[in-house]
């Protein structure tokens, strides 16, 4: 892999999972030497590291297998961290507590280390040992109540949308404590709640209970701060097949009706303005239905892209891979894996005129990188790894 932009950092990674790993992800992306911290024991699951999971989040990383439970684990830790500018771990607050590795421990071998421990609700208040996954911080920070429909039951997000906000914190608190660090020589504990962090996109709701003294409720696909009619996600011709139309002005309502050769909607009073379309929004979604439901969505979504009108197909997983736009930004990539299969990635749509990592590494197999680690950077013996690798401490 050629040289980023991050090239020169040294990041020690106990994250697992998703939200920890996306965020070591997005650094290694760039440059920065991830040292992803494994056991045999629990590399299973979404921990495997022949899962698609665990390939999706930990390319770009050198990996390496460490076993906590042996005393000597935590001295192998202080060597790794000596040489390491950032340590990076999402599990519970009592983890790492536990093995003799808080922060003020870790800056004794290391005083302008830049530490980043990302837990549920954080290392402090009554729930910071609460343990949580993306639907849990979804339903605690109110998402999953206004992800519906007024007077329908909370549906969800339906992907751990949690997780990727609090992995994108994360690595931009990084990248903002080198920046400190560059500035002042000192390191930085950083604290991150991935439950405080989704509340911080709660904003709208909360100012409007807030400040209106009003009840916070699901608007559906309804637009309540911009308004807009129509607006919503319409069925189309095919199993499951559907695009999305907002229209938010007179010019984009004309040429919405000239598109569809409804011309004469144009003069009905039931949608003369925006808001009476919005008072008939039922009316007029239903109206629409009828069209697109004859149509696919890539042919609805190019003639109203064409005529102005604000379309998007809604595309799956399928339809991501083959998108023609991504395919002409090589947004995707494939990388070598153990295995007859090439593995397809996405890459990051940050570009760099210059620093930018041409070629990414497939994620580690289960110690792949052991004594190049533990070699090269640590200067083990031949004899030293041995030792340990008999012990079970290294596998």
């Amino acid at each position: 892999m050629t040289e980023g932009i991050l090239s020169g950092l040294n990041i020690l990674d106990f994250t697992w999972v998703m939200a920890g790993p996306y965020a070591s992800r997005i650094l290694a992306d760039f440059g920065a030497r991830v040292i992803k911290v494994q056991s045999g024991k629990t590399a299973t699951g979404s921990e495997s590291n022949g899962s698609a999971y665990f390939k999706a989040w930990n390319r770009n990383k050198l990996g390496i297998t460490l076993d906590m439970s042996h005393p000597e684990a935590r001295d192998i830790v202080l060597r790794l961290t000596a040489i390491s500018d950032v340590v990076m771990e999402n599990f519970s607050p009592r983890v790492m507590r536990n093995w003799g590795l808080s922060y003020d421990v870790l800056t004794e071998v290391r005083p302008d280390l830049i530490m980043v421990s990302l837990s549920a609700t954080g290392q402090t208040g009554p729930w910071k040992n609460h343990v949580a996954f993306a639907p849990t911080v979804h339903a605690l920070a109110g998402l999953t109540s206004m992800t519906s429909f007024p007077e329908s039951p909370p549906l969800g997000v339906g992907y751990a949308h949690a997780d990727a906000i609090a992995g994108l914190y994360a690595a931009l608190l990084v990248l903002t404590a080198l920046e400190h660090r560059n500035k002042t020589g000192q390191g930085q504990y950083v604290d991150l709640s991935e439950y405080e962090a989704m509340c911080t996109l709660m904003g709208p709701a909360l100012m409007d209970v807030l400040a209106n003294n009003s009840e916070a409720v699901p608007q559906g696909n309804g637009e309540e701060h911009s308004p807009a009619a129509p607006h919503g996600c319409f069925k189309c011709s095919g199993p499951d097949c559907w695009c999305v139309i907002a229209v938010f002005s007179e010019k984009e309502w004309r040429s919405l009706c000239e598109s569809l050769g409804k011309s004469e909607w144009i003069k009905d009073k039931r949608f003369a303005t925006m808001t009476d379309r919005m008072a008939h929004a039922k009316e007029l979604d239903r109206l629409i239905t009828e069209w697109t439901v004859c149509r696919d969505p890539e042919e609805v979504v190019e003639g109203l892209q064409k005529a102005g009108v604000p379309a998007g197909v809604v595309q799956n997983a399928e339809d991501l891979a083959n998108d023609p736009h991504l395919a002409a930004r090589c947004f995707f990539g494939q990388l070598e894996h153990p295995g007859p299969e090439k593995i397809m990635v996405d890459r990051s749509p940050i570009r760099f005129t210059a620093g930018g990592v041409s070629e990414y590494r497939a994620a580690p197999s289960l110690g792949q990188d052991n004594r190049s680690v533990y070699q090269e950077l640590l200067g083990m013996s031949d004899d030293e790894l041995d030792s340990l690798v008999k012990k079970g401490i290294i596998s």
